[in-house]
């Protein structure tokens, strides 16, 4: 078995990741100028492949924009079912079942982020989940839980979960 070594952050994309992390950037626009200013002047191409290779997703602030964060950032110090309700009602758009499967839709390239979050908080009800770019299975242990379960993430989301 070949061991893989993990990617490294380039210094552009640890800076990135700082700016990101210490204000509210709603854009791609906006954080190109940010970076400007640092002396750091990049292709919008490069910039989006920076922010998907540091993990960056796009979440609801406290002001109501939309901003760029950090997966870093919103796991500090938090428990798996907080940070899974602060998820939910940050990125779930909507939420349905069929059999065993609730299917979750999120915001371009949130999906796998709110999996990771999912998976983290060991639900017994869940067998695990499976993420593409705005929409996630999740695998209910009960042959038919979907419905239920996609129920329980949606009330996450606005704040009715027990």
């Amino acid at each position: 078995m070949a061991a893989t070594i993990p990617p490294t952050k380039t210094a552009r994309q640890a800076l990135i990741a700082r700016l990101i992390e210490g204000a509210e950037i709603r854009s791609q626009a906006e954080l190109a100028v940010r970076l400007d200013a640092e002396g750091i002047h990049v292709t919008q191409a490069t910039l989006s492949r920076d922010l998907l290779d540091i993990g960056a997703v796009k979440i609801r602030a406290a002001s109501g924009q939309l901003v760029y964060t950090t997966q870093a950032s919103l796991e500090a110090s938090e428990d798996t079912g907080a940070r899974l309700t602060r998820l939910c009602a940050e990125l779930l758009h909507s939420a349905d079942g069929s059999g065993a499967i609730a299917v979750l839709r999120t915001p371009a390239g949130a999906a796998q982020f709110l999996a990771t979050a999912i998976d983290g908080h060991d639900d017994p009800e869940v067998v695990g989940t499976v993420a593409g770019d705005d929409t996630l299975f999740v695998l209910s242990r009960d042959p038919a839980g979907g419905l239920a379960l996609a129920q329980r993430f949606l009330d996450r989301a606005s704040g009715h979960h027990s």
